[in-house]
This record gives structure tokens, sequence and C-alpha cells, in this order.
């Protein structure tokens, strides 16, 4: 099976070509903020996708997804085993209590 670990070395691969090849390489050439908007549109995308129920949509914008938050991880310098650590560190406490211990939150 196909992992998020493997997409992420892909990303990686395709990141430093630098012969006009690699949507990845261009992407991540513009600009975080660039990644950043792609990120936002696939969300949105995924999004209707999901609220209209067509399964297929929300597949296939769940996977565009994936990849551009991948890409603006790299594009940010912040590793997907980073971002993996978090996620156990938060395995330990209910998401309520730990949505609720950051600094900040008003609820």
């Amino acid at each position: 099976m196909f992992t998020l670990t493997d997409l992420d070395e892909t990303i990686a691969r395709r990141a430093s070509v630098a012969d006009g090849s690699s949507y990845t390489a261009s992407l991540i050439g513009k600009g975080v903020n660039k990644c950043a908007q792609k990120l936002g549109e696939e969300a949105v995308e995924a999004a209707i996708a999901a609220a209209s129920g067509d399964r297929g949509e929300v597949t296939k914008e769940a996977a565009d997804v994936l990849y551009h938050l991948l890409v603006l991880l790299r594009a940010s310098n912040v590793s997907l085993s980073d971002v993996m650590a978090e996620l156990e560190s938060r395995t330990a406490q209910s998401g309520l209590a730990e949505k609720a211990a950051r600094p900040g939150n008003k609820t």
C-alpha cells in the first residue's frame, strides 16, 4: 500500500528536479504562499465534494489535499515525521482535552 511516507519521499525527489518537468518543483519554487493557496483551494474542493455527497470526488479531492499538504510542509521546512510525532503526542488525551489545553483557547 502506498503511504504518506511514500508520497512524501516522491515529493522530495520531485522537488529537486531542475529541468522544468516537475509540477512539484515548480510549485515549491513559487514559495510557501502559493503552496498554501493551492492547499486551500483543494481543501475547499474536497469540502464541496463531501457536502454534495459525491464519494468519488471526495476521494480524488482528498488525494489532492494530502499531496498539497505535503508540498506545503516541504516548502515550509516542516517534516512529515514532525507532524506525525505531534499527532502521536496527542493520542495520550482526548481531542477535547487537547483542544482545551491550547494556549489562548477560551472554551
